[in-house]
């Protein structure tokens, strides 16, 4: 019968993985994600090409070019310029002010320091390419190890949460004739209104596609013990099988 060897650390059966906060903030951005996205596929239908640069018009050379998106990914369904920018708007608010928030708490509770700050040694080549690996070939942490983030997940939280959310915000706030009265540095900063629309438009596809790995992920992970601990904070930690093996 196999037994734990005394210099093994105890690990418990279930820990306290996501705090409320994560979790509030988590299932909000899957609302206003696909709302906003949705919608912006609406506006985007106005006028489906894309430029770089200040200027962008019919006769102008697009280096995208592709269509119009069928109605069943737009909102609303019909194609309705000024009702997309309304909703829009008012989710691109409660979307930003959510970051920021989550942010500013994150630091506060110590979650970024804590869970997303790469440790020694976690960046080293051999280190990540060693993560990388295991994830092509579906072998998911283990006991210990599974309490935390691998490097592959902090990168990508990291990248997702302080460098395209708030680039798809700073482009969107570029576009609006408003903010370029009130914060005409915006236009200079992202070298014009085109090319900040540009940039807009390939984030949120860099998103979705950050989106489409998560989901795959957690369907491989195991979905009903991933889903749970996003709900109620509670994971249940997987077996370590090499530790169980052992006499």
């Amino acid at each position: 019968m196999a037994t734990e060897r005394e210099d093994a650390p105890v690990v418990p059966e279930k820990v306290k993985r996501h705090r409320l906060s994560t979790r509030l903030w988590h299932w909000l951005n899957v609302l206003c994600l696909y709302i906003l996205f949705s919608s912006g596929l609406g506006i985007f239908n106005a006028h489906p090409r894309l430029y770089w640069g200040q200027y962008g018009a019919n006769f102008d050379h697009a280096w995208l070019d592709r269509g119009p998106f069928g109605s069943w990914l737009t909102i609303p369904a019909q194609y309705d310029l000024a009702m997309s920018r309304q909703w829009h708007f008012f989710f691109a608010l409660i979307f930003a002010f959510s970051l920021l928030l989550y942010m500013l708490w994150s630091l506060a509770n110590r979650h970024i320091v804590r869970d997303l700050a790469f440790r020694k040694g976690e960046l080293k080549p051999s280190h990540v390419w060693q993560d990388i690996k295991d994830h092509a070939r579906l072998r998911f942490p283990t006991g210990e190890a599974a309490t935390r983030y691998n490097v592959l997940q902090k990168a990508s939280y990291v990248g997702v949460i302080f460098v395209l959310l708030p680039l798809i915000i700073l482009t969107g706030l570029t576009m609006s004739p408003g903010m370029d009265a009130a914060w005409p540095w915006l236009v200079d900063l992202f070298g014009g209104r085109q090319t900040a629309r540009s940039i807009h438009f390939i984030v949120a596809w860099l998103l979705v596609a950050f989106f489409i790995v998560h989901i795959v992920m957690v369907l491989l992970a195991g979905p009903l013990n991933e889903v749970r601990s996003m709900i109620t904070g509670w994971y249940r930690i997987p077996k370590d099988k090499v530790r169980e093996a052992q006499p």
